[in-house]
């Protein structure tokens, strides 16, 4: 081999570097210090930032066919087998007591999902298909596996961006909603204490509700049964109470694993030439919309919830009803203490919190029943 050729066999990697790869490795930085110094998600923003990295260095072959990132696709997004398993994890460590005890809670998780549905019709005025506006939509929901999903099956081209959203915004609920509910709510009204004095929950009650909630959403919103069934499937493993070691699983090693390869795969697919665009920033701007107004109605409707109780219902717990759990709850909780350091309402915020995540896969699937009904499958 002549040694120009060398040279140039040598440094293919970097005559092949352009300026997108570089700005898309920074992007991939800034989500690894994100991770890493704020703590903003990090066992998702990490990996997704370094498949970031790892997707902008030319030539590598590991996005191409018998590639590590083209397996991984194949294998678990493809098949959207990576959140179907992050989602028997988060059944495994939700406990629905709080929305057994408190069904009226089902409302609110229905309210916080209404930002799904204004922003699709938005994101049509400003020229998205039908089935892009909708996967755009559920980013609302701060639900990443629910997001992921939807946008497999019905825009896997806008799947990096909607995925980064959804999970970057995810991460951003401590600073997102805060002004929201402050702004929505009075002083007074976040200082409204709320009793709690929850039934007892049987055990047969816990174990008969992931069953039941399986059989009814999937009867009535068919397309919401794989999401919804493994979420369910966790949550019967923790309730049973005979299956320790798969609860157990289910919680650390397999939701670990599935977390790590999708956020790797869905970095892998944030490529110069495919990211950088103006409809990634109008789904990253759209999705930050679709998230504050599924907090404003769910605050209108716990306002609503304070009327009707004549001044018995902290409107707070609205802002609960998205599917970012436990975070939502917890944030809410604290708000309220901020005004009141004696108001205890954190338990009717995860009842809210829980029906979130209930109504965002539903809110997922009766997307794809829309646009199977109004496009095709």
């Amino acid at each position: 081999m002549e040694f120009s050729n060398l040279i140039t066999e040598l440094f293919k990697g970097l005559s092949n570097f352009s300026i997108g790869n570089a700005i898309m490795i920074a992007i991939g930085a800034i989500l690894i210090t994100l991770a890493v110094k704020k703590e903003y998600e990090p066992v998702l923003l990490l990996p997704i930032g370094f498949g970031c990295i790892l997707a902008n260095i030319p030539l590598t072959g590991m996005s191409e066919n018998g590639g590590l990132f083209k397996i991984l696709y194949d294998a678990g997004i493809s098949t959207e087998l990576f959140p179907l398993l992050i989602f028997v994890g988060i059944g495994a460590m939700i406990d629905f007591s709080p929305l057994l005890s408190q069904p009226s809670m089902v409302l609110l998780g229905a309210a916080g999902q209404f930002g799904i549905f204004g922003t699709m019709s938005l994101a049509t005025l400003l020229g998205f298909d039908l089935r892009e506006s909708a996967s755009i939509g559920v980013i609302g929901a701060i639900d990443g596996p629910t997001s992921i999903f939807v946008a497999t099956k019905l825009a896997p081209q806008l799947l990096a961006p909607i995925a980064v959203a959804a999970y970057s915004y995810m991460s951003l609920v401590p600073i997102i909603q805060p002004p929201i509910m402050r702004l929505m709510t009075t002083k007074a009204e976040r200082r409204i204490r709320m009793e709690y004095s929850p039934r007892p929950i049987s055990k047969r009650t816990r174990v008969i509700f992931p069953i039941v909630v399986t059989l009814a959403v999937g009867l009535l919103v068919p397309e919401a049964t794989p999401l919804i069934s493994m979420l369910m499937l966790g949550n019967l493993l923790r309730e049973s109470g005979v299956v320790e070691r798969l609860n157990k699983a289910a919680q650390n090693e397999i939701a670990n694993i599935a977390t790590l390869f999708l956020g790797l795969t869905i970095g892998s697919t944030m490529q110069a030439q495919a990211f950088l665009n103006w409809d990634t920033i109008m789904i990253l701007l759209l999705g930050l919309i679709a998230f504050a107004l599924d907090t404003v109605a769910g605050l209108l409707f716990g306002k609503l919830m304070t009327v009707i109780s004549r001044g018995k219902v902290n409107p707070l717990i609205g802002a609960a009803g998205i599917s970012a759990f436990p975070m939502a709850g917890r944030l809410v909780a604290k708000i309220a203490q901020e005004e009141d350091f004696d108001n205890f309402i954190l338990m009717h915020a995860m009842g809210a919190n829980t029906a979130g995540q209930l109504g965002s896969v539903m809110a997922g699937g009766i997307l794809l029943a829309i646009m199977t009904g109004i496009i095709g499958g």
